[in-house]
């Protein structure tokens, strides 16, 4: 099986290098093989096309994509919470996000990002109009450091927090899933819904799930392992973004939410991203059910 990643591989993928690394793929009788995209859009894109078998991505892309017409569905769960926020600098002006009117908040991906954004100023008696988007094109966490914007959205709590301790500025978080947004998993395994086969995807679930226990149970050992297979995870910001993590990864990575996926599709109509509402059994689907 060919898994294509949302990006370089960093603690997020845990289970998934650890399942290769303690050789629960292997146990599976899978032969997998872990692809780090050149460009993060593409990997569901490539899936769509029949060039992989998985792909990691985002719960609230993939119902976007599924609505542009792309054959894909959900058929795992990578990391079972929100890690996007709304992040400040801990010492500045804003202290709630009602205190954004008149400023600028940076973004990198537009679309769902806009969304999510607009539901916390709603939260707060304000609107997009309230602020100015700048796009920072993936530098979040600098161009808050550098008074470039006020704040920014889309910023992982895991990683860009820990990237301001390290550069000796404390940053604060305003989760989105306490800022009037419903929860959803932020990283997910999405498969071609006309093609896949869903025997082989439950086997390599079931080695994660494995792998994900490992972690639970030895967060440490399994640090050494994860860290080992190269040389860049080796660094004070990965190792506190995998403390960070682990309490995050899917306990029951084919557990399905119907409940969580419809509020989802619910938030993205209401916020005028879809033009209608899927059912549930069309954006994800249990692949461990007869």
């Amino acid at each position: 099986m060919t898994v294509l990643l949302d990006w370089f591989i960093n603690p997020d993928h845990g289970p998934i290098i650890v399942a290769q690394e303690m050789g629960y793929f292997a146990e599976q009788d899978l032969e997998v093989e872990i692809v780090a995209p050149a460009d993060p859009s593409a990997p569901p894109k490539l899936v769509a096309a029949g060039h992989a078998d998985l792909a990691i991505s985002y719960q609230p892309q993939l119902h976007l994509q599924i609505h542009e017409g792309l054959p894909l569905k959900r058929v795992g769960t990578l990391v079972a919470t929100p890690l996007n926020c709304l992040l400040v600098l801990a010492d500045g002006p804003i202290e709630t996000p009602a205190d954004l009117a008149g400023k600028k908040v940076g973004f990198s991906v537009g679309g769902v990002e806009e969304a999510v954004l607009g539901s916390i100023l709603r939260h707060h008696g304000l609107s997009l109009d309230d602020v100015e988007m700048v796009n920072v094109n993936w530098s979040l966490s600098p161009s808050l450091m550098s008074g470039q914007v006020d704040a920014v959205i889309g910023a992982y709590r895991n990683f860009e927090l820990n990237q301001m301790v390290i550069e000796g500025v404390e940053g604060k978080c305003f989760f989105v899933e306490e800022e009037g947004l419903p929860s959803y998993d932020e990283l997910i395994y999405v498969a071609n819904s006309e093609t896949m086969d869903k025997e082989m995807i439950a086997r390599l679930l079931a080695a994660t799930e494995k792998a994900t226990q490992y972690i639970v149970n030895h967060p440490e050992d399994s640090w050494e392992v994860f860290s080992s297979t190269s040389a860049e995870l080796q660094d004070e910001l990965n190792a506190m973004a995998w403390a960070d993590t682990v309490p995050r990864f899917a306990l029951r990575p084919t557990a399905m939410d119907v409940g969580r996926y419809t509020a989802f599709e619910a938030f993205l109509f209401e916020a005028g991203l879809i033009p209608s509402q899927n059912p549930v059994s069309k954006i994800t689907i249990d692949v461990t059910a007869n």
